[in-house]
């Protein structure tokens, strides 16, 4: 589903991390971790296609991937309920979105303006899309990040579901929460980052 060879960034002639060689297949879990600068943030970009490699190859499955970054892009405009929908719009969905909110605990604020929504109501917006968006392959950067315990375990259980199915995800994460592998169907690969530089 992604195969990564000798995979590597330069800033200012220094490597941000060392090359990187890896593959990943269905029902598959990436976690990468490191201190803080290690290049998580960069190498998750790289794999979505926003940032291009120096050096290396990736190659990926035929199919929908989908990324969700530090950035929630929730529109401050639009209700919680306005946003999802507009989701299901551009990616071409027809997946309910009662479904999104109850799998990320949004039913409460699924008529409140993005703009009045707390940073862990935003982050669960975020991530109710890949509900919404048949992607075989999903790129999270940092997915706990501003959730309480609920917030939390509405993520490991939408994960758990998502790799169960056959799905692969690569994660980044620095906090102490892993997500669950106890009697998982599914397997779940290391890459830990050495501190190269100032990428995230």
């Amino acid at each position: 589903m992604l195969s990564v060879q000798n995979l590597c960034l330069e800033r200012h002639f220094e490597p941000v991390f060392e090359p990187l060689t890896f593959a990943l297949g269905k029902g598959e879990l990436m976690l990468v971790t490191g201190a803080n600068g290690s290049g998580k943030t960069t190498l998750i970009r790289m794999l979505a296609g926003l940032v291009q490699p120096t050096t290396g190859t990736i190659e990926r499955a035929h199919g929908v991937m989908h990324f969700v970054g530090h950035n929630s892009a929730v529109k401050a405009e639009l209700t919680v309920r306005e946003n999802l929908r507009f989701a299901t719009r551009i990616n071409g969905s027809d997946r309910p979105i009662d479904d999104a909110l109850h799998s990320l605990a949004l039913e409460g604020c699924a008529d409140q303006s993005g703009g009045t929504l707390s940073a862990g109501q935003r982050k669960r917006t975020a991530l109710a899309r890949l509900v919404l968006v048949e992607a075989e392959l999903w790129l999270l950067d940092e997915p706990y990040t501003n959730l309480d315990a609920r917030g939390i375990e509405a993520v490991d259980a939408l994960l758990n579901r998502h790799l169960s199915a056959g799905g692969a995800c690569v994660m980044a994460t620095h906090g102490a929460h892993r997500p669950l592998t106890d009697n998982a169907p599914w397997q779940m690969k290391a890459l830990e980052l050495g501190v190269r530089s100032l990428a995230a």
